[in-house]
């Protein structure tokens, strides 16, 4: 696997650069509001069916979230984009054993109360449309290894363009409960319920 070389200040200047990026593509980035716990590092779960989703994730750990952004990557997309490793990507490859490898990285990284680590549960892109998130098994072994106090938090974003030229994106966050207390099983419901009630939801929003 490759690990994250993260560099605070390259990190802090990328999350100033892609918001800069983001108003010029974006018509709104509305994140519904959510409070994070106190003494707890995150582990970030997002829906995931954009080239944005990562850079979403990283919007989210700098300017709602306030932790230090790490991020898995399919181990052949990082090695193409060597740069995000500056910015706390690290790989993993799920057709090799060094995926166990990498899970264990991911935990270890959660033992840091300042951390955020992102993570795509389906694995793949996958419609944002979808009614249904398959949670990866990998997820169970990763919170299992997870020592330190952690908070889960299932990020589902949606886009709407209503008037605008442009999309707005919707990010709907939801605390579904802390690594040492909530079961694989309990979580894939949990993400999947909220996430069938954010799509309901998004039908409502303000434009």
């Amino acid at each position: 696997m490759i690990p994250a070389r993260r560099v605070t200040l390259f990190s802090n200047w990328f999350a100033y650069y892609m918001r800069f990026r983001m108003r010029s593509y974006f018509n709104r980035l509305v994140v519904q509001p959510f409070e994070p716990k106190e003494g707890h590092s995150i582990l970030l779960l997002c829906n995931h069916f954009s080239w944005w989703d990562g850079l979403w994730g990283n919007y989210l750990a700098y300017w709602h979230l306030n932790r230090r952004l790490y991020i898995m990557m399919q181990e052949d997309h990082l090695q193409k984009r060597m740069l995000l490793n500056l910015f706390g990507g690290f790989s993993i490859n799920r057709t090799s054993r060094e995926m166990i490898k990498s899970l264990h990285y991911a935990a270890n990284l959660l033992n840091d109360k300042q951390n955020l680590v992102v993570v795509f549960p389906q694995g793949s892109l996958i419609s944002n449309h979808t009614t249904e998130i398959l949670v990866e098994r990998g997820i169970e072994l990763l919170i299992k290894n997870i020592k330190g106090p952690c908070q889960i938090v299932y990020s589902c974003a949606l886009i709407d363009y209503f008037e605008s030229l442009k999309p707005s994106v919707f990010f709907h966050l939801f605390d579904c409960g802390t690594a040492n207390q909530v079961s694989f099983t309990e979580l894939s419901a949990k993400i999947n319920t909220f996430h069938q009630q954010a799509l309901k939801d998004q039908l409502n929003v303000k434009h």
